[in-house]
């Protein structure tokens, strides 16, 4: 969507993103041990606003785009605005921010362009 001139931004979205390196690793782990049962949720260390998220990655690219607040409608949208999909307490945390991997991810293409020119 950053290629667009404008970006939509759904306004009250929020979201707690999670490196699917710990997801896997948590997987692992379960699959590997002993059983049991019901375990805590796994989310990214902190929660974000879509409008957080959308500013990061533009900024962390060199991108200047517009954004366009619009409202997600009915029952899914009311979920969201009111952190329905957002961890409850007692969940596992994870430790890698969304700051620490779009400076990794945005790191690695340039990185590995150096490497290929050598």
């Amino acid at each position: 969507m950053a290629k667009l001139p404008v970006v939509p931004v759904p306004g009250g979205l929020r979201l707690q993103p999670v490196d699917a390196r710990e997801v896997a690793a948590r997987m692992v782990e379960l699959a590997l041990g002993a059983p049991a049962g019901l375990v805590p949720e796994l989310a990214g260390p902190r929660v974000y606003g879509l409008d957080e998220l959308v500013t990061g990655y533009l900024t962390a690219v060199g991108r200047r785009r517009l954004r366009l607040p619009v409202r997600l409608p009915g029952r899914a949208g009311r979920a969201y605005r009111n952190g329905d999909n957002l961890t409850r307490p007692g969940a596992t945390l994870g430790v890698r921010t969304w700051e620490a991997f779009l400076a990794e991810r945005l790191r690695q293409p340039a990185a590995e362009a150096r490497g290929r020119a050598a």
